[in-house]
């Protein structure tokens, strides 16, 4: 009896501690959401490591991001950006703070729903206006009239934001709740993203058929 008891123990350990898949957490949005603040929480919380998109572009140019933009253009900037979602970072294990443009790229949004989960930080314009004031290291906002270049550049990239995964407000909220709030979107999507990951593993190694 005590050997059968013990059998059953140890598979249901063996069971109950199974790591949860380490998917990686895409955080996306407008400048001045909280992605890389939030981020660096939540990569804490989760045992995860922070990558901020725009500092590995930076390292990897070794040059700031205004620079970049300067002397390159936006366009190369963003080629950098694909680069780096594409395989320019770990596989899992990784929550990402996303440049604020990045996902504005053709292709962009589903090629970061192969990679793991996508949420959504957004802001309003006063609320963006208040984080950003006197921040010279953003180039887009480098202008006469940033409220007005906010108000633009938000509106163009609203539908693209608005695709890219859950939204998740972040005016009036502390950043106790909002934590709490994407690891509770983080761990009932992450299960959803592992299974379609492992559906879609399965069908590649069917064989087709003459």
């Amino acid at each position: 009896m005590r050997q059968t008891v013990i059998k059953n123990h140890h598979s249901s350990a063996n069971a109950d501690t199974r790591l949860p898949p380490r998917v990686n957490l895409y955080l996306v949005g407008f400048m001045g959401t909280g992605k890389t603040t939030v981020g660096r929480t939540l990569a804490r919380r989760l045992g995860h490591r922070f990558v901020d998109s725009d500092h590995e572009i930076e390292k990897l140019r070794g040059k700031p991001v205004t620079e970049i933009f300067a002397d390159e253009g936006e366009a190369a900037f963003r080629k950098l950006e694909w680069e780096f979602i594409e395989s320019g970072h770990p596989a899992e294990g990784c929550v990402v703070a996303c440049g604020g443009g990045l996902v504005t790229q053709p292709g962009m949004i589903e090629l970061l729903k192969t990679k793991g989960v996508v949420v959504c930080l957004y802001a309003t314009v006063q609320t963006v206006l208040q984080r950003t004031s006197g921040n010279k290291s953003r180039p887009l906002l480098n202008v006469e009239n940033p409220e007005r270049r906010v108000r633009e550049l938000l509106a163009a990239r609203e539908p693209f934001y608005r695709r890219a995964g859950t939204l998740v407000l972040t005016d009036n909220r502390g950043h106790h709740e909002i934590v709490e709030r994407l690891l509770r979107i983080y761990h009932r999507q992450r299960m959803e993203f592992a299974k379609k990951a492992k559906a879609a593993t399965a069908r590649k190694k069917q064989p087709r058929r003459a």
